[in-house]
């Protein structure tokens, strides 16, 4: 954003990828104001930087024009939106927030009505890539909401993205992006399966890679997976199994909704599941395939 005169962010959920937003908003000059948590580090750093820290949602929202929110699940957003001393109560007029979290587009819509009567506006745009290109400004943002507050908030997008998309009406970039999840995980845990089902017929893992990946279905994802399969590097994708999990459960509910059965994503979710509850949720997805081998270790 090219102007002198930034908006003021409220920013809520300074996780991994939300302290690498707020970190490369601040190299750009906007002023910050962030909510106090548990996990002290990157507030710190945050106002360090001159960040003003403030007590609850309700706070961050009086103080900022935008309000951006980077929290892990729906009842996480719907807490903060929604709790005591939420972000609707303090609400400004011609305010806007942001939600770059993946949530149930349905509560996505509900929440962007109830902006709409505190005389603000809400938008979805959920994110592809890594913390590491948050810092650089080159995300994926899948920005949903109305084309009037798409064009207000195109260059801030710009200032935290490569390439922005509008997607189309509110709950569209959740939407987006639960079937993009649902299609990556599909990927993750079949490339999984390949690679312990490999090393039972006694294929080298990296044998498999570089025959599979030399055709059609060679992918981004099937390049994460050697990640962990081949490299040894699980960290290089910093995505855990239990927010797959979650991805893939909450496509799973997006289906339910349209009153349609999904044929794959139970087999997914059922993989996905299983490594949670045994051990694995806080682990990476590329390590699906040290979950695969060792059950199929078990056989």
């Amino acid at each position: 954003m090219s102007e002198q005169v930034k908006p003021t962010i409220g920013f809520i959920g300074l996780g991994l990828m939300g302290s690498a937003m707020v970190s490369r908003l601040q190299d750009l000059g906007y002023p910050l104001v962030v909510m106090a948590h548990r996990n002290r580090k990157p507030i710190e750093v945050a106002v360090e930087r001159g960040a003003k820290e403030v007590s609850s949602p309700k706070e961050v929202a009086a103080a900022s024009e935008i309000v951006m929110l980077c929290v892990d699940t729906t009842n996480a957003v719907e807490a903060v939106m929604k709790g005591e001393n939420g972000v609707l109560e303090g609400l400004q007029k011609g305010s806007m927030v942001i939600d770059f979290g993946t949530s149930i587009p349905s509560s996505t819509r509900e929440l962007a009505e109830q902006c709409k009567s505190k005389g603000g506006s809400m938008m979805d745009a959920p994110l592809g890539r890594t913390p590491a290109q948050a810092i650089d400004g080159l995300l994926n943002i899948m920005s949903a909401g109305d084309t009037e507050d798409f064009n207000r908030m195109k260059p801030v997008f710009g200032d935290l993205g490569e390439n922005v998309f509008h997607v189309g009406p509110v709950g569209a970039g959740h939407t987006l992006k639960l079937i993009n999840n649902f299609f990556a995980m599909t990927t993750a845990c079949a490339m999984s399966e390949a690679f312990a089902m490999a090393d039972l017929a006694g294929l080298k893992r990296e044998t498999l890679y570089e025959v599979m990946s030399s055709g059609p279905l060679n992918s981004g994802m099937m390049e994460m997976i050697k990640f962990g399969a081949v490299d040894k590097e699980p960290e290089k994708m910093a995505f855990s199994i239990a927010n797959a999990l979650k991805d893939v459960g909450y496509y799973s509910k997006m289906s339910d909704d349209f009153q349609v059965p999904s044929l794959v994503s139970p087999a997914v979710k059922s993989a996905l599941s299983l490594a949670n509850s045994s051990g694995y949720g806080e682990r990476m997805v590329p390590e699906m395939v040290d979950f695969v081998a060792g059950v199929f270790s078990k056989k």
